[in-house]
């Protein structure tokens, strides 16, 4: 597959889509393959290139997993061991569960807890500390081990184990067992150190479809363990590597027992109509595509997206990173990764096709879901069901900054099967699939999108479920 060709998919592709900048990187064959289009901003432009830094979002929970993984191989860390061994300051709503969760709970999001808190905790060294002194007040969704419901507030919590072992903060431990050994230069955490190269902004279509710079480049510090991090496509790329070798880095320093490189690609636990994957490892997604196994992870930042996937079996990888909203930016980056699939492998992704509109099936289903931050609106007019996320009115206000738009209702299927599965077809999160959780009764709780779980509170028409 000549570089030609990558390029001018990617280019045709991000015109397409009306994305500013992205990079790709593809492992094929022994070689690396780069392809970059576009600028790092539409207001102070320069073109993208291999060592361009994107926002990675939760892309980074690799990097945080990997980190403590090198912890176990020193018997510093134990998967199995409750978190408040290393955490002993924890405090959560239901006190058996802040006994009981693992370390492996937190890496493979079933350690029952919510999405994350709507906090920010400052940019000081303690702000991690901070964060977790203020999961007392953080919902949970079910026992720890029941199920999977991703979670950054758990990604944030692992971080604080890597602060309370290492008694570094976690931007420097994660520097001294990960970035440095491999010899990732061009990735950073923070503002101040990525203005001194050359990094990306995030961009969002407004109501007026006019593409602008998003003024908030990166979130809170308490959250870098779950989605921190700005890399390159060069740096994700020889990161990619690492995790399809033998534990070693190029140089031949050992970070990680192959073993335990290993496991982190071996299920956990399953997952149900997910489009991101069919089971966790340590961290990463478990897909099986065509017949073959992939293993990856995606992360959205402020109007960046990335994705990175793996084929162990074919020792293959892409890297992509695009600097646009969901209505862009996701979709872009997935049409990249599925064409590098077929071209280089012969991999082919398609879609499950959705069954025809049931008009009962709708309006069991619809309603509104949340998380904290976020509703999901399910709503059917007689003739489709649609999806729609909210930013909640009280979080934009509360949170002083320029946040992402919200997702305009696009259309939604059932899949065949029992028909609790579906798929969102249309719109920015074209391609994402979830499911509806009932209770013993078989009336429905919950919706899960995007690997978590948003809790029902009304049923169609507003009325409000009694949840008692």
């Amino acid at each position: 597959m000549s570089h030609n060709t990558l390029a001018e998919f990617v280019g045709a592709a991000a015109a397409k889509a009306g994305v500013p900048g992205v990079a790709v990187g593809v492992w094929a064959d022994g070689r690396e393959v780069f392809a970059c289009h576009g600028v790092t901003s539409v207001d102070n432009p320069l073109p993208v290139d291999r060592d361009t830094m994107f926002t990675l979002g939760s892309v980074t929970k690799t990097v945080t997993a990997t980190a403590l993984m090198r912890l176990v191989a020193d018997g510093r860390v134990d998967l199995d061991a409750p978190v408040r061994r290393y955490v002993p300051e924890l405090v959560l709503p239901d006190e058996g569960a802040a006994a009981g969760i693992t370390v492996l709970n937190l890496l493979n999001h079933t350690a029952g807890l919510d999405w994350n808190l709507v906090a920010d905790t400052g940019a000081g060294d303690d702000a991690l500390a901070a964060f977790v002194a203020g999961m007392a007040g953080l919902p949970m969704i079910g026992e720890p081990g029941a199920r999977a419901s991703y979670s950054q507030a758990g990604f944030n919590l692992a971080g604080r184990i890597l602060e309370n072992v290492t008694g570094l903060t976690y931007e420097r431990a994660v520097a001294s067992l990960v970035l440095a050994p491999l010899g990732l230069t061009n990735s950073v955490f923070g503002p101040a150190e990525a203005i001194t190269r050359r990094f990306s902004v995030g961009h969002d279509t407004g109501k007026d479809g006019v593409l602008t710079v998003a003024r908030e480049w990166a979130g809170s510090r308490a959250n870098n363990p779950g989605g921190g991090l700005a890399s390159s496509v060069a740096d994700q790329l020889r990161w990619a590597r690492f995790h399809l070798g033998d534990g070693r880095a190029e140089g031949g320093e050992r970070l990680l027992p192959a073993g335990l490189l290993e496991r982190m690609k071996e299920p956990t636990v399953q997952l149900r109509g997910s489009s991101l994957g069919d089971a966790f490892g340590v961290c990463w997604f478990l897909r099986d595509v065509d017949g073959v196994r992939t293993v990856g992870h995606g992360g959205s930042g402020i109007g960046q997206f990335a994705e990175l996937l793996t084929v162990p079996e074919r020792d293959f990888a892409v890297v992509v990173m695009s600097n646009a909203g969901p209505d862009s930016g996701l979709l872009l980056n997935r049409a990249v990764v599925r064409w590098a699939l077929e071209h280089y492998l012969g991999v082919v992704d398609a879609d499950p096709e959705p069954l025809p509109y049931d008009h009962g099936r709708a309006l069991e289903a619809a309603g509104d879901y949340e998380v904290d931050a976020m509703t999901v609106t399910i709503a059917t007019d007689g003739q489709a069901l649609t999806l729609g996320v909210v930013i909640k009115p009280e979080v934009r206000a509360a949170s002083g900054t320029e946040l992402p738009p919200d997702l305009a209702p696009a259309p939604l299927g059932l899949l065949p099967g029992d028909g609790d599965e579906y798929i969102v077809t249309g719109g920015g999160l074209a391609g994402q699939r979830g499911f509806f959780t009932r209770d013993a009764a078989g009336a429905i709780i919950g919706a899960d999108l995007a690997g978590r779980l948003f809790t029902r509170v009304r049923a169609e028409r507003g009325t409000p479920l009694d949840l008692k």
